[in-house]
């Protein structure tokens, strides 16, 4: 449950022993695809409050949406929901 500890392998890494350094430098440093891969998966699998841990909504998701969402699996609806009501509202 560690997300601060660099070493420490992040709850939603279920299914790969992938450390919360690696991952942040992934989103800081990595390609395109790679950032997509993490940033939904992170959207994916971690708590709503967690996420916005790691990645921001208009540096990290915004930008990337149309390539985002359709890696969303259960999350998809609520991401759209969400997305699509901030953009409404005028909050993005």
């Amino acid at each position: 449950m560690d997300l601060e500890r660099p070493d420490a392998v992040p709850y939603f890494n279920w299914d790969a022993p992938v450390t919360n350094a690696r991952v942040r430098q992934v989103l800081a440093e990595g390609n395109e695809d790679d950032k997509v891969f993490w940033i939904a998966k992170i959207m994916r699998e971690a708590r709503y409050e967690d996420v916005w841990k790691y990645v921001s909504l208009r540096r990290d998701v915004l930008p990337r949406w149309p390539k985002i969402e359709p890696h969303l699996g259960r999350w998809k609806d609520k991401g759209r929901f969400l997305v699509e009501g901030w953009r409404q509202r005028g909050l993005v």
